[in-house]
Formats: structure tokens, sequence, C-alpha cells
């Protein structure tokens, strides 16, 4: 029978092969945990690409959008000068009219009598200074021949003068017949268009109480009155005493409207004055432009805004719109290439949005670069590989409808900047 307890030798081997068994499997278990921390261990990737854009000076003009109303031009209401009875209407409501066309027609047959009793009356004083001359004459032939007294020829030359005034007399009542009689005829005051008739045939008018005929505008050129703060028109005030900005020509045609439905009117304007008293209740300025109105689209009354240049800044700085970022707080930065290719978060201040950027007001140089695209794979501190930013899409890349979309990011109030008006 095989004794249970192994010899002194035999139990010494044994040991030394647990030993070594157990020595050889921990180095196994360290290589392996070298090479698992060797394959887990992170590749570096390259620095991510991001579209910049260089900064630099330019001219930019000082733009404003503005809240406006139409108003005509030159408007008039057709009133009657004399009394009488409307016979006829002579016009199309609604349709041009020129100066001087008749409108309306008043019963005329009253101031016909007028006139006719005017002219007797003056046929007659006429005839009275005929005779008073003629008296007159004899006198003052007498008179040298000493036949005839002083007193004689005075009171003969007196009445020849009292007769001369009664001529005189007749004929202004006459004139005033006439002009009344002419007055049946309603003519029109200015040209413009007219609205709807207020008054039908038949009517009966008194002068001087009656309400209005009809309504004249003059639509073409047409006003426009926006209104401005007190404070922004101070402040470009001192930006041109400063020479921040420059002035903008006073014949330039500087102002375009935008329609309701956000189209761009398709004729520039030129300011004409700023008023010089400001509305107590609200604080704002009113400013008259001017703008053609050819076909009519402009309506007195109707609410537009005016895109209104009003100044140069000659050395501004501007990027595109989608280079701005927000903090929380809503204060802008801008992402900035240092020299040595790393990014970094710079604050700014922003001014207005000219042809789609906006112009900073502080906060950057000319000659540093700005980060407009791969914001997402950027933070503050990490390098970065710069190529420039292409503004146009490719044609490819055009949606069906892109011309209509670039018309309405034109005629948007952050779109490109139209032509606008200097403030005095």
């Amino acid at each position: 029978m095989t004794s249970s307890r192994l010899s002194p030798r035999r139990a010494i081997r044994s040991g030394w092969t647990w030993s070594t068994t157990l020595a050889a499997s921990l180095v196994l278990v360290a290589v392996s945990a070298c090479n698992e921390q060797k394959a887990a261990a992170p590749v570096p990737l390259p620095p991510p690409d991001v579209s910049v854009v260089n900064v630099k000076s330019q001219p930019i003009p000082y733009v404003r959008d503005l809240p406006g109303r139409v108003a005509p031009m030159r408007i008039a209401e057709v009133r009657s000068r004399v009394s009488g009875l409307v016979t006829k209407r002579l016009f199309e409501q609604g349709s041009a009219v020129h100066e001087g066309d008749i409108l309306y027609k008043i019963d005329p047959a009253p101031y016909q009598v007028d006139l006719a009793s005017a002219e007797a009356t003056l046929a007659k004083t006429e005839a009275a200074l005929v005779l008073a001359s003629q008296q007159a004459e004899r006198l003052e032939t007498l008179l040298a021949r000493n036949t005839a007294s002083q007193a004689q020829y005075d009171t003969a030359y007196a009445g020849k003068k009292q007769a001369e005034a009664e001529v005189a007399g007749a004929k202004a009542m006459r004139d005033r017949a006439r002009l009344n009689l002419s007055w049946t005829d309603v003519r029109a005051p200015i040209s413009g268009r007219i609205g709807r008739a207020l008054l039908t045939e038949g009517t009966l008018i008194e002068s001087g109480t009656t309400g209005v005929l009809a309504t004249i505008q003059q639509l073409d050129p047409i006003y426009v009155d926006i209104t401005q703060s007190v404070g922004e028109l101070n402040k470009l005030r001192r930006d041109f005493a400063s020479g921040e900005l420059d002035r903008l020509s006073h014949d330039a045609a500087n102002v375009h409207l935008i329609m309701d439905d956000g189209a761009l009117y398709g004729s520039a304007g030129r300011l004409l004055f700023s008023d010089v008293t400001a509305d107590p209740s609200t604080g704002q300025v009113t400013l008259r432009v001017l703008i053609p109105n050819p076909h009519d689209e402009l309506f007195p009354g109707m609410y537009v805004r005016a895109r209104i240049k009003q100044g140069i800044d000659v050395d501004a700085i501007a990027v595109p719109q989608q280079a701005i970022q927000r903090t929380n707080d809503g204060k802008p930065e801008v992402w900035v290439v240092k020299a040595d290719g790393h990014v970094m978060l710079q604050p700014i201040e922003v001014g207005p949005v000219v042809d789609g950027n906006w112009v900073i007001r502080e906060g950057l140089k000319p000659g540093q670069t700005v980060v407009v695209e791969g914001f997402q794979k950027i933070v503050a501190g990490m390098e970065v590989k710069t190529h420039p930013w292409k503004t146009e899409v490719p044609e490819g890349d055009k949606p069906h409808d892109a011309d209509a979309a670039d018309k309405d990011a034109a005629a948007s109030p952050d779109g490109a900047a139209q032509p606008v008006a200097q403030v005095r």
C-alpha cells in the first residue's frame, strides 16, 4: 500500500514546481495588463478644421430701419366759393385730374343776372361821366374868358371826379359779378388723384359754410414721414462732429422702403429734413423723405419701414452674423484664432447689421482671425486648422427656390443694406 505522505525530496520538488507556475502566471498577467493598457491608450486626433475670416477695416454705411407713414406731397380740399345748386359732376371718382379742370358746375343763372345788372350800372355811370366831363370842359373855357366864376368851375370839376369814381366802382362790381359767375365752375386747385365725390347733383351749397366737395392728393412724388428717437439723432450728430462718421451727399438717394410684405420698394428716395420739435409723449423726431411714386404703389396713410443710410463709417470692422456667439447673459463674443493656432473667446460690442454682417464697435482689431464655422468642434485653448470661409453656396446645394430665398433675405431688415438718408 502506498504511503499518503510524501518524501522530503518529493515535497521539495512539488513546492518548487508550484512556485514556478505561480510566478509564470503572474508574469503573464502583468504582460497582458501592459498590453491592454497600451491598446487602450487614446490616439492623438488632428486639429479640427474651422472656417475663418480675416478682420479688416472698410467703409460701411450707418444704416437704420425706422417706421414711417406715407403722406401726400400736396393735398387740397375742393370747396365752392359761391352758393348755389350743384347741377353737374364732371370727374371720375379716383381718377387723375389736372390743375384747372372743371370738377363741378353750380347753377350759373343767378350770377349771370348779377353780371348783367353790374354791366348796366357801369354803363349808367360811364354816361354820367361823359356829361360831367363835358360840363367841366365847358366851364374851363368860360373861366378862361372870364364869363364863369371860379366856384362854378370847381363844382363842375368835382362832379367830373365823382363820376370817374362811380365808374371805377361800377367796374369793380362788374368784375366781382364776373368772378362769381366764373366760380360756378368749381375747378381743381392742384394736379393729382381725386377721391370720392362727397356731394352729388341737386345739393344746395352755401358759400363759406358748405363741406368739402372732394379731396385731391398729389402722390408722385410722395412723402414718407419716419420717426427716430432724439437720443439716436444726438449721437449721430456727435459722431459727425467727432469724425467717426462721414456725412452723405445731400442730394444722394439714400432711403429705401420695406413694404409690409418684406419686399423692397423699387425706387430710392432722399431725406429732406428732420423736424425741430420732438413728440413729448414718445421722444421721437419726424424725418421727412421724398420718394418717387410713378405707379401709385404708395398710398397716403399706409405703414412702411424705411431703411435709411445716415452716414459712412470709413474704417469700420464687420464680421458675418454667424460668427457672433452669445453668453448665458446674452453678451456677444467671437472665437479668435491666435498666432500660434489656438483659439480663444473674445468679448465684443456690436452695432447694427449691414449687408448681413455685424458691425463691431469694440473688441476686434484689423488683422485678427475670427472663426465663422466649426464652433461645435472647438474649446478654448484648442489648436485648430483654419481655411477661408466661403460665402458662395455650390450650385448643386442650392434649393430650387434659392432665388426667391435670396430676394427674401435681401428684403429682410437684416439683409442687404440699401442706400438711405442724412440728418442735418
